[in-house]
């Protein structure tokens, strides 16, 4: 039986038309149908509905065969480059976009058009035909089941330039508009770089490093207002300055503003340091002339650290800390002025820096030694005590002075523990010469105090603990304060003084005449010795031409032994030459001396053979 089945309620063997059904918002379709059936009727209407949204695209689109041949451009493609979409079919998509700028994107093309890369993406900035340029995103994808490929353009003009904007204002100063520290640091390493790779030019490079003396004065009277104006009006000076010297004739320069009051020019191709100079001498120069702002006229001044190289052999961070370095020493020079990076002296400061990172450790290793200077009682020649100098034997510089390494112990602090160990082992020393030396008068022991040991310490207490250790007597220890420390003392320091000199230890003035001179003062400090500076001493010799010291000299000194006496107090004269310097400081009346003329500082053991050789025992 042919046609249609019949439905239900149908009369059996009765034909039945067929039965329709309305899809609410669609055609009529015959109920039955497979929708199979009716899904493979629909696709000849396919290709004629991606042709249409390929063409309707916002999305600029064109279709590339496998040798890279453009098929199909659609109207937003052709809108974008400036065209037709029949001028464009047929050439190839690479010169379009211009993939083959690079060999690598070139490769990686290639890939996606031969099926081996899923995808490929890359930005790329294009000419349209009126002039104007755009920034596009080039994305290639392969077509499936095509033997072809998918070329899409996204103009992203508007979000470069966003990012640019926001990129400026990342790497500039807000308040100068100079580049700031970041982009700074960005420049100098690529100009690095550059260099390292010989990419032409001089192969060197140099930095002007300056900062304004005394800015943090106008902020604090004037106000911030006035501050930044006044960093402005610099920054305009120093880009001015800079383009004026033309430098970009020999290479290029960056002006940056680096953080407060801080500039640097960065001078890439520099062609040596007479160059770098000529620039920091216009700088301080164009920086001295008065600033008018806001009413108010400004003079100030900078200091400028310089430094010029060759870029092999250094690194950028090398470079500023040198840069930093010798901007340091123009202010330590004195201030409104330029500095050139010394290798020397930079060897010094490094010196400086091996010592204090060492000097704790080397008080425990035992480095350090002490030689001890006679001082001579002047009216007979009779050593009355020495003076104790402490010498480090380092294992890398050698043997070096008190000059080399006391500022230093003083600044960190490890003072205390170095002087704890010089006063106990001074103390030692002499309580072993007297009891080597019986049959000689005993001879007092002076030790250098420093001021920070007063305030950091409890030296009254060390004082008496290693006296009560060695069994030395109070009287033969003799403590050298320098005049600044002493002069104007008050509360601790003060009291410390007091209650050592009522334990029966002598109290010296180190450098008398050099500080603050209060004679006033001394009535009231229990000191017990002033030490001549021997600045005074080296007056009275006469020079190479027979010619007198100056008369004034000993009119000084004698001025200063006469006051010193009515206070009740000795005078020990330092530097101590030649007899005839000698021989005019007895008849002024001065007390001891110490110096050369009576001998340098030695070992122990010469000061105990001296000691054995006769007793009250002479100099000279």
């Amino acid at each position: 039986m042919s046609g249609t089945p019949e439905g239900p309620g149908a009369a059996p063997g009765t034909m039945r038309p067929p039965v329709t059904e309305r899809h609410p918002k669609g055609p009529e379709r015959p109920v039955g149908l497979p929708p199979e059936r009716h899904a493979v009727g629909r696709t000849t209407a396919e290709p004629r509905d991606y042709r249409a949204a390929f063409e309707a695209a916002h999305l600029a689109m064109a279709v590339v065969d496998r040798d890279g041949t453009v098929t199909a451009v659609n109207t937003a493609l052709a809108e974008l480059l400036g065209s037709e979409p029949a001028a464009l079919c047929g050439q190839a998509a690479a010169d379009l976009v211009d993939l083959a700028a690079d060999a690598r994107t070139w490769h990686i093309y290639q890939e996606v058009l031969g099926g081996s890369r899923s995808r490929f993406r890359c930005t790329r900035r294009l000419k349209h035909p009126d002039g104007h340029s755009l920034w596009a995103e080039v994305t290639v994808s392969p077509v499936r089941d095509s033997t072809g490929a998918l070329l899409s353009i996204t103009d992203i003009s508007d979000r470069r330039e966003l990012q640019a904007r926001l990129r400026h204002l990342q790497m500039h100063d807000p308040v100068t508009r100079l580049p700031n520290r970041t982009l700074f640091f960005e420049r100098l390493a690529g100009a690095m770089e550059a260099s390292t790779y010989g990419r032409g030019g001089t192969g060197r490079i140099g930095i002007c490093y300056l900062d304004l003396d005394g800015f943090k004065a106008v902020n604090d009277t004037l106000g911030h207002r006035i501050g930044d104006r006044l960093l402005s009006a610099v920054a305009a000076r120093l880009t001015h300055c800079a383009d004026q010297c033309g430098y970009a004739r020999s290479g290029g320069h960056l002006v940056a503003r680096l953080g407060g009051d801080e500039f640097a020019v960065l001078v890439e191709d520099s062609t040596g340091t007479e160059q770098l100079a000529d620039l920091a001498q216009s700088v301080l120069a164009v920086l001295q002339q008065p600033f008018d702002l806001a009413g108010q006229r400004l003079s100030v001044s900078a200091s400028i650290g310089v430094v010029e190289r060759a870029v092999a052999g250094t690194t950028a961070t090398g470079l500023m800390q040198d840069a930093d370095t010798t901007l340091y020493w123009a202010k330590a020079d004195g201030k409104a002025r330029w500095t050139l990076f010394d290798p020397e002296r930079n060897a010094h400061r490094m010196t400086r820096q091996a010592l204090s990172s060492t000097l704790r450790p080397a008080v425990e290793r035992g480095e350090f030694g002490l030689e001890y200077q006679p001082l001579v009682d002047m009216a007979d020649g009779v050593v009355e005590g020495v003076e104790a100098l402490v010498r480090w034997n380092h294992p890398q510089f050698g043997t070096l002075a008190p000059n080399r390494f006391i500022g230093i112990a003083e600044e960190d602090g490890s003072i205390v523990q170095l002087g704890r160990w010089v006063l106990r082992t001074a103390c030692r020393q002499a309580r072993r010469w007297q009891i080597e030396h019986p049959g000689v008068p005993p001879i007092f022991v002076s030790v250098n105090v420093a001021v920070r040991q007063v305030w950091d310490s409890d030296l009254v207490a060390d004082v008496a603990e290693i006296l009560a250790e060695t069994g030395l007597a109070p009287h033969l220890l003799q403590l050298e304060l320098t005049e600044s420390a002493v002069m104007g003392s008050a509360g601790r320091p003060l009291q410390a003084l007091q209650a050592l000199s009522d334990m029966g230890v002598r109290i010296a003035i180190d450098d008398f005449g050099t500080g603050y001179s209060n004679l006033a003062y001394l009535s009231r400090l229990p000191v017990s010795v002033l030490k001549l500076d021997g600045s005074f001493v080296r007056g009275f010799q006469y020079d190479e031409g027979g010619t007198h010291p100056n008369p004034a000299d000993e009119t000084i000194v004698e001025a200063m032994v006469q006051l010193a006496h009515r206070l009740g107090l000795k005078v020990t004269a330092e530097c101590v030459e030649t007899s005839h310097q000698a021989g005019r400081l007895r008849r002024i009346g001065c007390d001891t001396g110490q110096g050369w003329l009576y001998s340098r500082a030695v070992h122990p053991e010469l000061i105990g053979t001296m000691l054995g050789d006769r007793p009250g025992f002479v100099c000279g």
